[in-house]
């Protein structure tokens, strides 16, 4: 039964993870989409500042003052924050086969686009070397941790052998 469960979870894992180099390939699209998109904003906030002789910092805090300037720079600020992560892995990532991007999974992290890109997404069938290399490791994977915790699991309730 274990060996049948573990089967099961290989099978689970690997078609889950052969959907991993598509999924990635479009997650760097919108990555690059909204990276493009936060650096137009940043470049011209720090255009105006240098045309008025400030720095991005300097003009951040002469925004403030109403409730309505105190938003909207404090929203500035965020897009800045956003656009230095987004920037960060894009550049790590770009570049970088679809097998290798599965040791970069931190850069992921930003949870809007990978929720856009998730409710977009639609499973396909792996016919590339990237995606079957996914399928392999995802039914190793799978196996291995459905066989590790049906035996941790069933271990008490295992008859020992008498001498």
């Amino acid at each position: 039964m274990i060996k049948t469960l573990a089967m099961i979870g290989g099978i689970a894992g690997a078609v889950a993870l052969s959907q991993f180099p598509e999924f990635s390939q479009q997650y760097m699209q919108r990555l690059s989409g909204a990276r493009t998109e936060l650096k137009v904003v940043t470049a011209g906030f720090d255009l105006t500042a240098k045309a008025a002789g400030f720095t991005r910092e300097e003009a951040l805090a002469k925004m403030g003052g109403s409730e309505f300037q105190n938003d909207l720079r404090d929203q500035m600020q965020g897009s800045f924050d956003r656009y230095d992560r987004l920037d960060a892995s894009y550049v790590a990532l770009k570049g970088t086969e679809p097998l290798m991007r599965l040791t970069k999974l931190w850069h992921f992290r930003d949870t809007d686009l990978v929720q856009r890109t998730w409710d977009e997404y639609r499973p396909a069938m792996p016919v590339t070397a990237d995606g079957l290399l996914c399928a392999g490791i995802g039914y190793l994977g799978g196996w291995l941790i459905v066989s590790l915790l049906l035996g941790a699991f069933l271990r008490p309730f295992r008859r020992t052998a008498r001498p």
